[in-house]
């Protein structure tokens, strides 16, 4: 059975921070990158549990890398239980790790 993908508000305050930067400098760009991110989120649907571990956290807090371009994304998500997978923050590769 497929997990359910969940965002908190901060997740989704963080996607459309990113997403706003980007189209500021190239709106084509930044529809790939969006693109590219709800690809790599798809993952999460049927194998989280394949995605790195978040360091020094809770078995069930991971990160998953979203490539694109040079660089890319990092979703930190907890497996809740077997039925959802709630996305916590996002950022991109280069910004500071915050979590």
């Amino acid at each position: 059975m497929p997990f359910r993908i969940r965002f908190t508000p901060e997740a989704e305050a963080d996607l459309i921070r990113l997403y706003e930067w980007l189209i500021e400098r190239d709106f084509v760009a930044a529809e790939k990158a969006l693109s590219a991110i709800q690809r790599s989120l798809e993952i999460l649907t049927h194998s989280p549990f394949t995605c790195r571990k978040a360091s020094g956290s809770h078995p069930r807090l991971r990160e998953l890398i979203i490539p694109f371009g040079h660089s890319g994304y990092v979703a930190l998500f907890e497996i809740e239980d077997a039925k959802t997978v709630t996305i916590l923050a996002m950022r991109h590769q280069r910004e500071d790790d915050r979590w």
